[in-house]
Formats: C-alpha cells, sequence, structure tokens
C-alpha cells in the first residue's frame, strides 16, 4: 500500500481547486523569464525593465496589504525594520540580480537555477543555524547540483565565458531570496503570509523605481510599446497572480503538497523557450533537468533534524 503525500492525504484526496491553482501559479511564476527575455530584444536594459515590472505591480502589493492588514494592529518599529528588510533580500535584490542575469543565460537555465532555492534554505540553515545535514540531503544536494552543472557546462560550450557571469547574478538572485525565506518565518506567523508579501513587494517596488530615478535619466522611460505590453504581463500574469494562486493553493493543500506540484516551472519554462524564444532543446537539457527535479524531490522526502542546541 503507498504512502500518503505529506499532509496525511492521498492524491486523490487533494482538491481540484488546490491542484489547479498550485499549477497555474507555478507556470505563471516560470513565465517570468520568458517574458523578460522577450522584452529585452527591444533594447530595453534591466534597470528599466523592472522599473516598469514594479511600477505596474505596486498599486496591486499596496492594495493586497491594505486588504490583508484590515482590523489588525499597526506594524511596531520591528516589523518596519524586518519588513523593510525582507523586502529588500526577497523582492528588490533577488528580482534585479535575477533581470540582469536573463541578459546572459537562458530562461532554462535561469529556471533550474532558481529550483536549486530549497537546496540554498538547507545549506543557510545549516551555515546559520547549524541544523545539521543528513546524509539523505546530502545525496539530494549532489543530485540536484550536477543536474544544474551540467546544463551549464553545455550552455558555457555554446554561448562562451559570459554564461558563468549571467549563473553568478542568478544563482546571487536565488541565494537572495533563500535569505529572505530562513528569515521570513517569525515575521509570517505575526504578520501573516499575505501581508507580509504585500508589504515586502511594496518595499521592492519602491526601491526598484528609487533606483532607476538614481541611475537612468527619465528619457530612459521611454521604450517601445511591446516592452509596456510585457512589463504589464509582467505585473500581472508573472508576478501578482501567482503570489495569491501560490497561497490559495497553500491554504487548500498546504505547503508539502503545493511545492511538489510546483516542480512542473521548470518544464513549463523550458518548453516556453523552446516555443517562444527558440532556444535549444538537448538531451544536456532534458537529462540535467530530471537530475534538478530529481533532487529536489529526494530533498522534500528526506526527514528534517532538529537544530542543534547553542553552545
Amino acid at each position: 500500500m503507498s504512502a500518503a503525500p505529506a499532509g496525511g492525504r492521498s492524491p486523490a484526496a487533494l482538491p481540484l481547486a488546490g491542484v489547479a491553482l498550485a499549477f497555474a501559479g507555478s507556470i505563471a511564476f516560470s513565465g517570468k523569464a520568458i517574458i523578460v527575455k522577450l522584452a529585452y530584444r527591444h533594447g530595453v536594459d534591466a534597470v528599466t525593465l523592472i522599473m516598469y515590472r514594479m511600477l505596474f505591480s505596486l498599486p496591486l502589493f499596496l492594495a493586497i496589504a491594505w486588504w490583508a492588514g484590515r482590523g489588525r494592529p499597526p506594524l511596531s518599529w520591528r516589523d518596519r525594520g524586518m519588513v523593510a528588510m525582507l523586502g529588500f533580500t526577497g523582492y528588490y535584490l533577488a528580482s534585479f540580480l535575477d533581470f540582469v542575469g536573463l541578459q546572459y543565460v537562458s530562461a532554462s537555465l535561469e529556471r533550474l537555477i532558481l529550483y536549486l532555492n530549497p537546496t540554498l534554505v538547507l545549506l543557510l540553515g545549516w551555515l546559520l543555524m547549524r541544523t545539521p545535514v543528513t546524509a539523505r540531503q546530502g545525496r539530494a544536494l549532489a543530485v540536484s547540483y550536477a543536474g544544474m552543472l551540467l546544463v551549464f557546462g553545455h550552455e558555457l560550450t555554446l554561448s562562451g565565458p559570459h554564461v558563468a557571469l549571467g549563473a553568478a547574478l542568478v544563482f546571487g538572485s536565488a541565494l537572495s531570496y533563500a535569505v529572505y525565506l530562513i528569515y521570513s518565518g517569525s515575521e509570517v506567523k505575526r504578520l501573516g503570509a499575505l501581508r507580509l508579501t504585500g508589504l515586502a513587494s511594496s518595499v521592492a517596488c519602491v526601491l526598484c523605481l528609487l533606483q532607476f530615478i538614481v541611475l537612468r535619466p527619465l528619457a530612459a522611460a521611454q521604450v517601445a510599446t511591446p516592452v509596456l505590453w510585457l512589463s504589464l504581463a509582467n505585473a500581472l500574469v508573472c508576478t501578482v497572480a501567482p503570489v495569491l494562486m501560490v497561497m490559495m493553493a497553500i491554504e487548500r493543500l498546504g505547503a508539502a503538497a503545493t511545492a511538489q506540484i510546483g516542480m512542473v516551472g521548470p518544464l513549463s519554462t523550458i518548453l516556453l523557450g523552446v516555443w517562444l524564444l527558440g532556444e535549444p532543446f538537448t538531451p544536456w537539457v532534458l537529462a540535467g533537468t530530471v537530475l534538478v527535479l530529481a533532487g529536489i524531490w529526494l530533498l522534500a522526502r528526506a526527514p528534517r533534524p532538529a537544530p542543534l542546541a547553542a553552545a
């Protein structure tokens, strides 16, 4: 008799609406890289492109923060500081590094690197909180990174040394978001996931707008019309909508089942990249994707040991 997934429910018992939300949210998130790559074809730079994404997203994130905070006490100064820090690491820095990195790597490699995020959370937990890593978790890490390095090595031979710069930037994005995940746990309990997401994302939006004002002349805001439409789609379809869909999926399925369904994300990015960007789909990409997903699957199933007591 097969074991039920995390949460104690068999796949047949999972609510269809929750599965659909998790599936759609994962695909919507993965579409961001495709839209960014399409926008780059119109000569826009990363600073301007992320400014437009956040400009269109800001009113919606403010509305989410207001809605989730109705009837709740105002933020303390400690909470405001944490929201500012989390907005900087989890949404501003992670987004900016990702956008710049996409100038140098394919959407497929970008998504595989970002999908290593659970492994980075595990490694940061080991470094910062002395959470031990089991042998089973170590094997899962090795499998995931072997898959990423396989695709990276293949792309390096095809596209040249600038791929290393792009991969490093995207890896930095994943690391920045992992820091956000590590330190957001206590704040989620205090403020709620939706309120924290709305507030932290609003902070990131403001930082991206200020970054544009400082680094670019206002004339740089004049971009091709397709860039505006692509940025609007990025804000609505690939930023705000998937945040809400994943939140609602977690409410219906739990975090573990939602994360497992989210494994469709890298696959959808690769297929969209082949279809819309003309990126090659080689046996190397397929093998690397399988290894990354297998490693994340093994990591999700590995038992998590308790943190060591502080010395």
